[in-house]
């Protein structure tokens, strides 16, 4: 490989990344349907013992709050992800199976999307999501930069134990066999 073409690399990666990060900022806030984020301190002092997901109130695409209460006592992964995100899309019907084979041993996927409520509804009903889908704005991007995401990038996913305690995190796509590996310890 050239330097040239390693540089011109090197630009195309950079531009994406400013592009990824002008869509989350000018287009996936949807004001009417906000999420709420507790306190900051509670995901930023989280320690060992402690339950690491802050106090939330999310609204689904129908309107349905969700605490972090709902929560407790179940193996949960929290997906960060949104409709325009190839790698997304493409780990989400394992969760989908994952859901539909462990959920009733107590595992509990959530979708928190960074993307407006219609996109996100249409997209749902095309792959025949089961679990709840959250709707978040920027504010759900700074959720995921408290718990571990510090390039604030999609798809980033949060794996909580019985306890609340964060167990794993994945940025980008969490594999079929790591996720069947994760879940499997936890159940």
């Amino acid at each position: 490989m050239t330097n040239s073409t390693k540089a011109l690399i090197g630009v195309l990666l950079a531009g994406t990344a400013g592009l990824i990060i002008f869509l989350f900022v000018h287009l996936s806030n949807d004001p009417g349907k906000p999420i709420s984020i507790g306190s900051q301190k509670a995901a930023a002092a989280c320690t060992k013992g402690e339950n690491c997901l802050p106090d939330l109130t999310f609204t689904d695409v129908n309107g349905t709050k969700y605490t972090r209460a709902s929560l407790v006592g179940k193996v949960v992964v929290v997906n960060f992800w949104a409709t325009w995100c190839a790698p997304c899309r493409e780990e989400m019907p394992e969760f989908i199976k994952a859901q539909q084979q462990h959920g009733a041993q107590g595992l509990q996927f959530v979708g928190i999307a960074v993307d407006q409520a219609d996109k996100v509804e249409q997209f749902a009903k095309e792959i025949g999501l089961n679990y709840p889908t959250l709707i978040g704005g920027f504010g759900a991007m700074e959720l995921s930069k408290s718990l571990g995401n510090k390039l604030m990038a999609l798809p980033f996913t949060v794996v909580l134990d019985r306890k609340g305690e964060i167990v794993h995190t994945q940025l980008g796509e969490l594999k079929p066999a790591k996720l069947q590996s994760i879940i499997t310890q936890l159940l």
